[in-house]
């Protein structure tokens, strides 16, 4: 008995190319289909999480929505890997910056994923995991975000399950070095990991933490593509 369509991914099963690109925003998915894929073909609208498979410059690939959060990102990650037999996921999204030298557009290539999320609990793993990116396209991501001459940084990211909190400790972070903080990546690189499969997250700063530099609805339009270029180059 075949696992496709699933309770949250319309597809038949062959109708997903073996790389995802995805975005928390199903709208954003829209746009990257319009604006990169040649003669893209919607195959879910399931609970409005957008998805399209196309070609990019002659290469299949599919780009999805997955919501906010861990536990959404957790949910259509799992059935791609597992069900559509999908082999590569690239989340592009963005992130609020925690260190100084970063500021609003520029790109983060999170190698790996610090978090607040019990997530990791189900695997029983006598220890603490660290979720970290797949090294091959982490190394492309950061070698495209060079040749294009887009400002980047590469490091650890938080993934947060709290949007809203009254005891962040964004400071802590801080000290350790993260980047910046989002909400989907380490989960994203668990699922990748116990599936045996590839997974790279690409972030915009679309706001800092720190010094309060926020974008406006302009800068959102003109530099969150930047990420999109990025991870094309990696189909």
């Amino acid at each position: 008995m075949s696992n496709t369509p699933t309770p949250h991914i319309g597809a038949k099963l062959g109708e997903i190319a073996e790389t995802v690109l995805m975005a928390g925003d199903p709208l954003r998915v829209k746009f990257m289909a319009e604006k990169y894929l040649d003669n893209p073909v919607l195959f879910n609208q399931v609970r409005g999480m957008l998805g399209y498979t196309g070609t990019y410059q002659g290469k299949r690939v599919s780009v999805m929505g997955h919501g906010m959060g861990g536990p959404s990102i957790g949910i259509y990650t799992y059935e791609l890997f597992n069900f559509y037999d999908v082999q590569t996921i690239i989340r592009v999204g963005s992130a609020g910056a925690l260190q100084e030298s970063l500021h609003v557009g520029d790109l983060v290539v999170a190698t790996g994923a610090c978090t607040n999320s019990n997530y990791a609990a189900q695997y029983e793993l006598p220890g603490t995991f660290a979720p970290i990116a797949d090294f091959t396209l982490a190394r492309r991501a950061v070698e495209a975000c060079e040749r294009m001459g887009y400002r980047h940084q590469v490091g650890n990211v938080m993934s947060s399950d709290t949007f809203y909190t009254e005891n962040a400790h964004n400071d802590r972070w801080q000290k350790m070095g993260v980047l910046a903080i989002e909400m989907e990546i380490a989960q994203l690189y668990m699922n990748a990991a116990r599936a045996n499969r590839h997974a790279l997250g690409i972030c915009t700063i679309s706001d800092h933490i720190i010094t309060g530099e926020a974008t406006t609805a302009e800068e959102r339009q003109t530099t969150f593509t930047k990420m999109m270029d990025v991870a094309f180059t990696l189909v």
